[in-house]
């Protein structure tokens, strides 16, 4: 394991430490989200720099992040802190990168059902757009005559390349449902016409899978984009394609501490197959989301019963589907990998057993690992689930109505001093240093969302 890698182990055990002496997990709060500042911080500078070695001097790049994969304000400000924007697909996501300080021109709007409303607001703004289909151009043609815009507009292309092993995930099949799929008949007749009749059309995207999609199969993605901007831009007779958006979906090894693939990786492959990218002559955009923040996540759960069924020992925690939806709906595809810590937030020695680590959900199947071998988990012991920093505690899952955890950031504490909590921002405990990210969902908030309001709304109809 590398030694960055060592390094973010040896804090996350330190911040589950320190979340349970200074008490951000308790029997009343018996789930809690934890983001390594420090991680983070470091993968975005891995990015910058994996992209910097391949890129010609002065070549524009925006690495903009998906904000799908963590919709945090905080985490949105913290990446534009370390040089990220913002890739946003719908008026959530937008007003989520505005609210945490993105510019315009650090922003890139993608969706494949754009309503008319966000294509005027993004055009208005100055952001980014790239277009999914010949029918939303047509929209984009009618608000370019009627009000001039400073958004560079793209074109989005499915290079049908063929998937990874997660089909949901999958986005440059031969049926998929986002771009203009460049294989079909008379499509590349049509892309070239599309730029000739528009020279404010700049851009083109595609963006050709994610998890479980290999690196050889992106990179031919990428290859045969640029080759569609070099065609286009001889078709039209100038350079009129000036910027190639070459998507994110850098796969995440969910298999243990190591970070594989890395940047470095994929960027020198990129070099490899398509040197004529980073030649100068195109600016960069990329979405990587995932990637950035996959490693530097924990959710942490506290042990409410330990039992055994059929021989089975069972750890019944209150960490399940309604955070981990994917993994408990589909944990072929997304498995991961739990760590036993004991009462005091200590990592737990012991033989391993095989044992099922239990969500609180109200059906069978509410489970984040099932025979899974570890230092047997007993009442009041903690299981974090590793590696979900994306896609996972900020996409909650409202089952049983279930709350949503607290989130919180964590880093070092400059002296190491007991200051008490620390979950708001005034201290630390052990060296380690907590801020809120998201305060813990309440019944009471709850009751709202659900139209709590509306009480008798029903009974008069």
């Amino acid at each position: 394991m590398a030694a960055a890698d060592a390094e973010r182990v040896a804090r996350r055990d330190d911040a589950v430490r320190a979340a349970v002496e200074q008490g951000l997990l308790t029997p009343e709060q018996p789930v809690v989200a934890l983001l390594d500042v420090p991680g983070i911080r470091a993968s975005a500078a891995a990015l910058r720099a994996a992209f910097d070695t391949v890129t010609a001097p002065g070549t524009p790049v925006l690495h903009a992040f998906a904000v799908k994969a963590a919709p945090l304000v905080p985490v949105l400000r913290l990446l534009a802190d370390e040089g990220i924007g913002a890739e946003v697909a719908s008026p959530g996501e937008l007003a989520l990168a505005r609210a945490a300080g993105l510019p315009p021109d650090r922003t890139v709007l993608d969706s494949p059902a754009k309503t008319s409303a966000e294509l005027r607001e993004a055009l208005a703004l100055g952001i980014a757009v790239n277009a999914d289909n010949p029918q939303e151009l047509e929209r984009i043609d009618a608000m370019v005559r009627s009000a001039p815009t400073g958004s560079p507009i793209g074109l989005r292309i499915n290079p049908q390349v063929g998937g990874g092993s997660i089909g949901a995930l999958s986005t440059a099949t031969a049926t998929s449902k986002f771009g203009v799929a460049l294989r079909d008949e008379g499509a590349r007749a049509w892309i070239l016409r599309a730029y000739a009749d528009r020279p404010w059309l700049t851009r083109l995207h595609a963006h050709s899978g994610s998890q479980g999609m290999p690196l050889s199969l992106m990179a031919q993605g990428v290859a045969e984009t640029y080759a569609l901007a070099e065609e286009i831009n001889r078709y039209v007779g100038r350079r009129q394609v000036d910027t190639i958006d070459i998507g994110g979906g850098l796969p995440v090894n969910f298999g243990s501490d190591a970070t594989a693939p890395t940047y470095a990786q994929y960027a020198r492959l990129l070099a490899e197959v398509v040197p004529g990218l980073f030649d100068g002559r195109y600016g960069l955009v990329t979405e990587f989301g995932r990637s950035l923040l996959a490693k530097h996540g924990t959710v942490l759960a506290r042990v409410e019963y330990a039992k055994t069924a059929g021989g089975r020992a069972i750890a019944v925690t209150h960490a399940g589907v309604q955070v981990a939806a994917r993994t408990v709906y589909a944990p072929g595809a997304w498995p991961l990998r739990i760590a036993a810590y004991d009462a005091k937030g200590r990592p737990k020695t012991g033989p391993d057993v095989v044992q099922d680590i239990a969500g609180p959900a109200c059906f069978a199947g509410d489970l984040l690992a099932e025979g899974r071998a570890l230092p047997l988990l007993e009442q009041g012991d903690h299981a974090a689930a590793l590696d979900t920093g994306a896609y996972y505690f900020a996409h909650h899952y409202a089952y049983n109505s279930l709350a949503r955890p607290g989130i919180y950031g964590f880093g070092p504490d400059g002296d190491g001093t007991d200051g008490g909590s620390g979950a708001d921002g005034g201290g630390g405990t052990g060296g380690v240093r907590f801020a809120v990210v998201r305060e813990p969902q309440t019944v009471e908030e709850i009751v709202a969302e659900s139209g709590g309001t509306n009480s008798p709304s029903l009974t008069s109809l």
